[in-house]
């Protein structure tokens, strides 16, 4: 039996190399506010937001983990991480968010478009990292949907991308949780703080998102979690049937 909130829709076959792609190119993702139930995301601004991300990213026992596979942090102070805050707001891409959370009202972390490539339609999303607060939560989905949903739905990309170290177990579980496909690992793609990194590549395609969009919708409704928070539906479980 078949529970009411899985969507009942598969996913359409890849096409082959080769296709017509009329007018592919797409707008850039503007620096304005993206609005959800459970988060909202902001164009990063030092001034607003540098001692709030910093405690959020730097306080508590389990906050050292957030920047194991990054290529900065952790920092020595505020006043060094509004300094990397402040060349990051000026960037071209990447284009951050700070991720804050409605209730309570809180800043917990960032995300980020990368690699954009309007001419081709594709783009990514990454240099995420959640605060251990938000880790696990129904907000900390929300704010990568948002993400996902205005890529797709606002600018008309075909291609949404996703990578990460290869060792980064959690990043590739994460990745196969939100519906994206595993294209497989680029060897000795980066060296990183003077180490080799190999790189996991994982794709979303604009054709595939409809079905993965209807697993996001069905998993953050209210009615998929009991009275204590649990969800009654896994999103992994949605998104993975999808493709088997």
């Amino acid at each position: 039996m078949t529970d009411s909130l899985t969507p009942m829709i598969e996913l359409p076959p890849r096409r082959e190399h080769g296709e017509a792609v009329p007018h592919a190119v797409r707008l850039i993702p503007a620096r304005t506010p993206i609005d959800g139930t459970r988060v909202r995301l902001e164009p990063i601004d030092p001034q607003r937001h540098s001692d709030g991300l910093y405690r959020a990213g730097h306080e508590g026992a389990d906050a050292a983990a957030i920047w194991t596979y990054l290529p900065y942090g952790p920092f020595a102070d505020e006043a060094d991480y509004g300094r990397w805050l402040t060349g990051s707001a000026a960037a071209f891409d990447p284009i951050f968010f700070a991720v804050r959370m409605l209730n309570p009202d809180r800043l917990a972390g960032i995300v980020s478009y990368l690699n954009i490539a309007p001419a081709s339609a594709s783009i990514e999303i990454g240099h995420i990292w959640f605060a251990p607060f938000l880790q696990r939560t129904p907000a900390a989905t929300e704010a990568l949907y948002l993400l996902m949903r205005q890529a797709f739905d606002d600018l008309g990309y075909r291609r949404l991308e996703w990578k990460c170290n290869a060792l980064n177990k959690k990043s590739r579980n994460a990745a196969l949780r939100l519906g994206f496909a595993f294209e497989g690992v680029f060897f000795r793609h980066m060296i990183v703080d003077g180490r080799n990194r190999d790189s996991a590549w994982f794709s979303l395609l604009d054709e595939e998102w409809p079905a993965v969009r209807g697993c996001f919708e069905s998993w953050l409704d209210p009615a998929n979690f009991d009275d204590a928070g649990n969800q009654k539906q896994s999103l992994g479980a949605m998104t993975q049937s999808l493709r088997t």
